[in-house]
């Protein structure tokens, strides 16, 4: 068993996530550290019946954290590196823009257990947090769920997870669209110079 150093991805959907975790496994690869990534737990919930995007509540979002998780302790057997496609912030976010969407309010002793239960699982070395970039025109791919392109909702959950993190004093680097190259420099500066002083 080796001690990984995690990198965490967050951000509404169709933000750059996929393509900057893509860019940070090559270049850290290319170091020679053993990289795995986290992700798919939105798809893998919905395949078992829990709800999402507008729908999310509190059941599916603790499912989310801890499946999430319990992947991220499986990748650390083997890695040195372990990126987390969607920290547990995320599912928060969703949470509460989907609460917001619908009207209804989530009981605060719930929802101070959910984020408590987030604040646990979080222990990047590096966070990033992509910006929404509301000008980027954003087209339905086939067999996405419809709420994918409620501009409203996606916006929300950007404003959510943003305050979020500032709410409970999570170190981050926010990332605009065209902040993927610093992200990509710094999330690998900060983990090779943390390797070799492991």
């Amino acid at each position: 068993m080796v001690t990984s150093l995690h990198i965490g991805i967050a951000g509404t959907h169709h933000t750059g996530k996929t393509t900057l975790v893509r860019r940070i496994e090559m270049e850290l690869r290319a170091t020679g550290l053993i990289v795995t990534r986290t992700g798919g737990l939105a798809k893998r919930a919905a395949a078992l019946g829990f709800p999402k995007m507008t729908r999310h509540t509190t059941a599916s979002t603790e499912w989310i954290i801890t499946a999430g998780a319990a992947d991220v302790l499986q990748a650390e057997l083997a890695a040195d590196v372990v990126i987390v496609d969607r920290t547990p912030h995320d599912a928060i976010a969703y949470l509460l823009a989907a609460h917001q969407h619908r009207n209804e309010p989530i009981p605060p002793a719930e929802l101070d257990r959910l984020v408590l239960l987030a604040d646990l699982h979080n222990r990047p070395a590096v966070y990033l947090a992509t910006v929404l970039d509301p000008a980027i025109p954003l087209a339905t791919p086939a067999g996405k769920d419809p709420d994918w392109t409620d501009t409203a909702f996606r916006t929300n959950v950007d404003r959510r997870l943003h305050q979020l993190l500032d709410d409970r004093g999570i170190d981050h680097l926010t990332v605009p669209g065209d902040g993927h190259a610093q992200a990509v420099r710094a999330a690998v500066e900060t983990i090779t110079t943390a390797a070799v002083t492991a």
